[in-house]
């Protein structure tokens, strides 16, 4: 697969363009700001874009507006979006526009080899793959209403599971079930929150995000963590 990254850190780009190769795939380029970015995916189409929030010269929300403005531009371009930590506010307007399959990941994630790349790898496949803790933030509304309230606490599990970006054969290797008892889970969810069924994944988790974050909703139960050996 070929990579475009914009990231101002040099240690942290040096390390993607090497993690990525390693892992099998093209770095097309690797941008320290956005200066060129928007012009060279126009003329070399990447097939995955990696951009940090933060860029020069503000350090404030410069990634967000490229990310917007490739996937107005692009809207089949996976992108691939790292934060330093949570920005609430930032992942609510990519989920929110209109556009191809994205991901926002803290930068911590990248730590975790096997865990980053299976990421690209689903972003570029058409899923929508949130961080846990972006999920956890988007999910810890104050207000809730009744569709929410109706959700059982497995449920609630699963939903922010699948928007997380899991497969139903993942989430049912998380939390131990068959594949049948999954679906019949994420049925009762769409139908709870009034959502109609969907067989593209990406649409239905942008769906259930988009619900609960105009709505608000409780927080998800953690997870339980795999055991060795168990499929992700």
């Amino acid at each position: 697969m070929r990579i475009l990254i914009c990231e101002d850190s040099v240690l942290l780009r040096e390390g993607l363009v090497r993690l990525l190769e390693h892992t099998g795939h093209e770095v097309s380029a690797a941008f320290p700001s956005t200066e060129g970015v928007v012009e060279a995916v126009a003329a070399d189409p990447p097939e995955l874009c990696i951009l940090d929030v933060r860029l020069p010269p503000t350090f404030t929300d410069e990634g967000i507006r490229l990310a917007r403005t490739l996937r107005a531009r692009h809207p089949q371009l996976p992108v691939l979006v790292l934060s330093q930590y949570v920005e609430e506010r930032y992942a609510s307007e990519l989920i929110a526009a209109q556009g191809g399959a994205f991901g926002y990941l803290l930068k911590d994630r990248v730590a975790d080899v096997t865990e980053f790349t299976d990421a690209v790898e689903r972003i570029a496949a058409g899923a929508t793959v949130l961080d846990p803790e972006v999920v956890a933030q988007l999910l810890n509304r104050r207000g809730r209403d009744d569709r929410m309230a109706a959700l059982t606490e497995r449920e609630r599990t699963v939903l922010a599971a699948l928007a997380e970006g899991r497969s139903n054969q993942a989430i049912a290797a998380l939390m131990f079930l068959s594949g049948a008892s999954v679906e019949k889970h994420i049925t009762a969810i769409f139908q709870k929150l009034g959502l109609e069924q969907d067989e593209h994944g990406n649409r239905r988790v942008l769906a259930a995000i988009a619900h609960l974050e105009s709505t608000g909703a409780v927080p998800p139960q953690t997870p339980p963590t795999p055991q060795t050996g168990a499929t992700r």
